[in-house]
Formats: C-alpha cells, structure tokens, sequence
C-alpha cells in the first residue's frame, strides 16, 4: 500500500520548483506524469507527457523567466492521491515582462509521485 499525499509534500515539491532545480523538480513526477501547463495550444493549455519532457518543459520555462517564483497561498489534500494547492506565482520574463498572477495546482499521486499536475492561472486584463 502507498503512502497517501500530504500536505509536507505538497510543500516539497513548492520548495523544489522554487530551488529551480531541474533534476530535483523531475524526482517529483511519475515517468508516466502528465503535466498541463496553462498556456498552450489546447483547451487544456498544454500536455507535456512523460517525466523527462516534463523536465524539458520546467528548464525552458527557466530559461523564459529566470526568477520565476511561487509563494503558497494553501494547500488542501482532498484524499489519498488528489490534493489542490493555491499559490502565486512571480517573476520577469527575459522579454521584459512581469508576471504576478493568482495560480492553483490541481494534483493527482500515484504514491509519492506526480501522476497529473494540472495548473491555472489567472489572467490580468487592463
């Protein structure tokens, strides 16, 4: 029997994306994760399938916005695999734009490890 989520998880995994620690990001996920980033061409935003390309994928957000932070809001653990966590996510986007946006993580676990990462942001309009 696995371990069911909890919220010292969640909040590793925050502390992990937060490092910008690519590898340390990836030990997180499943090899069979599916990520859906926000943006993207989808109504989904876009899937990212696979540990490795999820790891591709955080690098090359990086690399787009090398200060990117997030600061947790909260975090909420529905039941043994499914939790949600609240956040707000900082940083400049090398083409000079800021970002500061209300953010949730919708999780699925297999275990201790990352099945689905399903992420919303909130949009800013002027």
């Amino acid at each position: 029997m696995s371990k069911p989520v909890t919220i010292e998880l969640l909040q590793d995994i925050i502390a992990a994306f937060n490092s910008r620690d690519v590898a340390r990001i990836a030990a997180h996920f499943a090899d069979d994760a599916v990520f859906y980033a926000s943006r993207g061409k989808d109504a989904d935003g876009a899937a990212i399938r696979g540990k490795e390309t999820i790891a591709d994928y955080v690098a090359k957000r990086f690399d787009q916005i090398p200060n990117m932070s997030w600061e947790p809001v909260y975090d909420y653990v529905a039941d043994d695999t499914r939790a949600v966590s609240v956040w707000i996510v900082r940083g400049d986007e090398v083409t000079g734009e800021k970002i500061e946006a209300r953010g949730v993580d919708l999780w699925e676990f297999r275990g201790d490890k990352i099945l689905y990462k399903d992420t919303y942001w909130k949009i800013k309009t002027a």
